[in-house]
């Protein structure tokens, strides 16, 4: 008899006397549970090695995402744009949120495209386990590369809404500085973030049976303490006359303002709005935090995706 059919007959016959776990059993023949967590480095290596499925499943979720639609992928770049075009009305107009800031239409914009990309990626990431239960369950793969392939998702579809925010802020009377060879840095450190943080709502998502119900709160407040549609210094030190320590608040505990803010300080010169330079140590700091979290958070569960 080989070993593993010994092993499974000394199983039965334990399981029916109770003389010996089933756990110091299959230690003692050299077996393991199916579908354990391999250890984080082996886990980052199975990720790697899927590399190429997590970027070909990202894009044929992009593609089929608008095939039903008249417009198609131009549904990409038209949300933003019409989601800017009635804050632009309510809080530029209405509400005056645009006060001393020159180039509103680009400062609106870049706040909520910059918004829009980390928004989505979280959204899309609480139900990237709990939407595709079947494929987990008939497949063994890392299941972080849900997660991953639904920011890249987002990440493609951000490349085309900057392509038409650069045509944007030029029309509006900007020029490319050497200050936007370092767009590319800052949507990295995004990005960086933004798995982080999909990774995490991914765990959450799939225990929460209720998070679906509340991300669209949650977002939305999440949009509002942002500054994307109004100056965080100038309405909360300036307009409110709050103390400074707020807007710090605003600037360094938020991750989304903190890239929002870089951006801007980016591309736009013709304005006065100028966010704290130490912003920067902001966007490195939620970047790699996040994503060491994240990554370290997802992976402890591995063992539970698609069980129950």
């Amino acid at each position: 008899m080989s070993q593993p059919e010994s092993a499974v007959a000394d199983a039965q016959a334990g399981g029916r006397s109770g003389q010996e776990p089933l756990a110091k059993l299959a230690a003692r023949y050299g077996l393991r549970r199916a579908m354990a967590r391999p250890r984080f480095t082996v886990y980052v290596r199975q990720l790697w090695e899927r590399r190429h499925f997590i970027l070909t499943y990202a894009t044929s979720r992009n593609v089929s995402k608008y095939s039903n639609s008249a417009l198609g992928q131009l549904w990409q770049v038209l949300t933003p744009l019409l989601n800017a075009a009635i804050y632009y009305v309510m809080f530029g107009l209405i509400l005056g949120g645009r006060g001393n800031i020159a180039n509103y239409t680009a400062f609106l914009l870049t706040g909520m495209f910059v918004f829009t990309y980390t928004q989505r990626t979280v959204t899309a990431g609480a139900k990237s386990i709990s939407g595709n239960l079947s494929l987990i369950r008939a497949l063994h793969f890392p299941r972080a590369s849900l997660p991953l392939a639904y920011t890249i998702q987002e990440l493609q579809q951000l490349a085309i809404s900057m392509g038409v925010l650069l045509l944007i802020v030029v029309a509006t009377g900007e020029f490319p500085t050497w200050l936007w060879l370092l767009i590319p840095v800052v949507l990295l450190l995004q990005t960086m973030f933004n798995v982080g943080a999909g990774l995490i709502i991914a765990r959450l998502g799939s225990s929460m049976r209720d998070l679906n119900q509340l991300l669209p709160f949650i977002t939305r407040t999440w949009l509002y303490a942002s500054g994307v549609f109004f100056s965080i210094q100038e309405k909360v030190v300036g307009s409110a006359e709050l103390p400074q320590w707020v807007a710090d608040v605003m600037y360094y505990a938020n991750p989304a303002a903190s890239y929002i803010e870089v951006m801007r300080d980016i591309l736009i010169t013709k304005t006065d709005h100028v966010p704290p330079q130490s912003v920067w140590i902001s966007c490195v700091f939620w970047a790699v935090f996040t994503l060491g979290f994240g990554f370290w958070y997802f992976w402890r569960a591995e063992e539970r995706y698609g069980r129950g």
